[in-house]
């Protein structure tokens, strides 16, 4: 075994133990000053929980930082827009925030990274085609970072979901850079850190759930996600890019097509509901874990696509992302996570008395 696995082994056991030794900790401190999840409305659990997860997730991650990173402007810059996240995060799960105030916490978070740390999406290229973004990269990096925090945000719906989802990204993304060797550094060291962070905290979540991520923990993952893409994806080619969201695919679609099924409906897009992919599973297999296992499973596919996409056959690659993202939709299609289908047939039949 070389020494660089074992290292890379040593820093995800390290921050693993750590996060899942000072969850019973995080707990009380949540009960205390009332992070606390109340059952009722969306929600499926049956006693209250509480929801502190994040920043168990987040103590993790400092951890990793102090022991395994080098200090530059760019970590300091993910550091304090870490902090940011998180600080809005843990109010929220307090007391709900509107959806305005957490979407200024979130645009705050990612202007550190972006004007701070310059960890900007600048240029792409491909396939003989080359487009730089000029003075509109740093704005879509400012979009890239807080469409992933709200993506993660809204796939939190099911014990252990959200960090499995994180869990199987932090580890695809770490293997992608161990085979290529292009990427490492930063993005290599954050990657296994929060494999470690992720872990030990889903040791608690996964069903049934001692504690909950909560706001604070979605959108830190979701942000740690974006800032890793962009460490590692930045300045490349387009596949590249998008090699991360493909790997998010489930949690980008279903984010998706909850806005649209709220625009559609006249609503909000930002208003709850329980049409997300999950809930529609859940209906289907009444199990929490039976649910979780599908949606990681179909993960773990848009996973190791990518990884034969970057490691073995680009080809190979290109046709199962196509087959797997026409599984998917189809899968969406013969669900209600757009449409009500219930409803749109009673329409029709009464259409044709």
């Amino acid at each position: 075994m070389s020494s660089s696995l074992l290292n890379n082994i040593k820093i995800v056991f390290v921050v693993f133990l750590f996060v899942a030794c000072i969850i019973p900790f995080v707990k009380k401190i949540a009960i205390y000053i009332g992070a606390v999840d109340i059952p009722g409305g969306r929600h499926i659990h049956k006693s209250a929980m509480p929801k502190l997860g994040g920043l168990a997730i987040f103590f993790g991650f400092l951890l990793g930082y102090m022991l395994f990173c080098v200090q530059t402007p760019q970590m300091i810059s993910i550091l304090i827009g870490g902090i940011i996240i998180l600080i809005f995060g843990i109010f929220d799960d307090i007391k709900r925030l509107s959806p305005s105030v957490q979407f200024v916490g979130q645009i705050l978070s990612a202007c550190t990274v972006v004007f701070y740390g310059n960890i900007v999406m600048q240029d792409i290229s491909a396939y003989g085609f080359y487009l730089n973004f000029g003075v509109f990269a740093p704005y879509l990096t400012i979009i890239f970072i807080v469409a992933l925090m709200n993506c993660l945000n809204f796939i939190d719906g099911l014990d252990g979901l959200a960090g499995g989802i994180a869990t199987i990204f932090f580890v695809t993304i770490s293997i992608v850079i161990g085979y290529t060797g292009i990427y490492n550094g930063l993005d290599a060291s954050l990657a296994l850190i929060m494999i470690g962070a992720t872990l030990g905290f889903l040791l608690h979540n996964f069903h049934p759930a001692k504690i909950f991520l909560g706001n604070s923990g979605s959108m830190f993952l979701g942000y740690m996600i974006a800032v890793i893409s962009l460490l590692g994806f930045k300045n490349v080619t387009i596949t590249s890019f998008i090699i991360p969201i493909l790997i998010l695919a489930i949690p980008i679609l279903d984010t998706l097509f909850a806005i649209i099924r709220r625009i559609l409906k006249g609503e909000s897009p930002t208003h709850g509901d329980d049409k997300h992919l999950h809930h529609q599973l859940l209906h289907m297999t009444s199990s929490q874990v039976k649910t979780v296992l599908i949606i990681y499973f179909i993960n773990i596919l848009f996973s190791v696509t990518s990884i034969v996409y970057v490691v073995k056959n680009a080809k190979i690659g290109q046709i199962l992302y196509i087959v797997l993202l026409i599984l998917v939709l189809w899968l969406i299609l013969t669900t209600d996570i757009i449409f009500d289908r219930k409803k749109i047939l009673k329409k029709n039949n009464e259409t044709k008395r």
